[in-house]
């Protein structure tokens, strides 16, 4: 069989991201404008989880539960071990970032697992793919309950602790409400957009896209990348790839030493170590004051990348290493 080089998973949309932050530094959103971005953006935000709700269909989870030493693991490890590594990694840089740099670090620690690329690269390394949605699944919905509690109990939003009034009805009126009623519309809706994928990845992309525009030209317009110096990116990015190298380890031991089959540690390992930007943006624009979400989402999105690449290698070792007479799963459409 022919080498092939593997081909580096740069990911289009983080470009999209990039290009967005640049527009944001160059024709910052200002006055009634940046008013009408964020009416759009909370718009988008709340269509966005409408779809995530008639995308779901819960006999998936009722599968995946069946897998309940592995479900447990994943959860552990999304929802204990990475706030833990959070809480002393933080500790740790004491002083040495900017507060919302180290807030961002946190956040990456209490935000759910992704679905699309975690099924996406389960189903590529020859792994346990209905096992792989329930997890990343359940996740998120956890995610939408247990992110903005363990953000008020580890981070200090605002500069207090807690989450105000405000946040907590913007989260049921954004995420919660939108998601309950995709839920209720998803026998009529549900396969329309399952034929109809384009619209699912325009509200996608395009409501990340808007949210993190908005953000930034908030904090472009308040003075805050004056305050980022080359020196502290690349700490964040050093401080980014050994978090996730640390579940990396830990979930794979953990998943050998509970004597898991090859297909589930799969699992294990990439929806245990993933971080969903998809939801993470949205909530980060919701919990923390405008002024400071570009720093906070900062780490967010370099951690994005970095997980990509190095789960696009470890996925592809695995599929080396897989029983030949195992086919691959296609992963469903998230």
């Amino acid at each position: 069989m022919a080498f092939r080089l593997p081909r580096l998973p740069l990911d289009p949309f983080l470009m999209l991201l990039a290009a967005t932050v640049a527009l944001a530094a160059m024709l910052p959103a200002q006055g009634m404008g940046a008013v009408a971005v964020g009416h759009a953006a909370s718009i988008a935000v709340a269509a966005l989880f409408f779809l995530y709700g008639t995308r779901l269909a819960p006999r998936n989870l009722l599968e995946g539960l069946l897998h309940w030493r592995l479900q447990v693991l994943i959860f552990a490890a999304t929802y204990l071990l990475f706030p833990l590594l959070g809480l002393a990694m933080t500790r740790a840089l004491g002083g040495w970032l900017p507060a919302a740099l180290v807030s961002g670090l946190m956040f990456i620690c209490v935000l759910p697992s992704t679905v699309q690329s975690s099924i996406a690269f389960t189903s590529i390394a020859r792994g346990n793919v209905p096992a792989a949605l329930c997890a990343a699944t359940l996740s998120n919905l956890a995610g939408m309950v247990l992110t903005p509690l363990l953000t008020a109990l580890l981070l200090r939003v605002g500069g207090g602790g807690g989450i105000s009034t405000e946040a907590l009805s913007d989260i049921a009126l954004h995420l919660l409400l939108p998601f309950a009623l995709g839920q209720a519309v998803r026998p009529f809706a549900g396969r329309w957009l399952q034929r109809h994928k384009a619209v699912t990845s325009l509200v996608d992309r395009g409501s990340i896209l808007l949210v993190i525009y908005g953000a930034f030209s908030e904090g472009v317009v308040a003075g805050i990348w004056g305050q980022i110096t080359p020196a502290m990116l690349a700490v964040i990015l050093v401080l980014d790839a050994v978090l996730l190298a640390v579940v990396l380890g830990a979930t794979l031991l953990a998943s050998r030493a509970l004597g898991l089959h090859r297909a589930d540690e799969v699992v294990a390992v990439f929806c245990g170590s993933k971080k969903s930007i998809a939801s993470g943006i949205p909530m980060a624009n919701i919990l923390f004051p405008g002024d400071i979400v570009s720093m906070i989402v900062l780490p967010v999105m370099l951690f994005h990348q970095i997980q990509l690449f190095v789960c696009a290698t470890l996925a592809r070792r695995y599929a080396q290493r897989a029983e030949p007479e195992r086919a691959p799963v296609l992963a469903p459409a998230e």
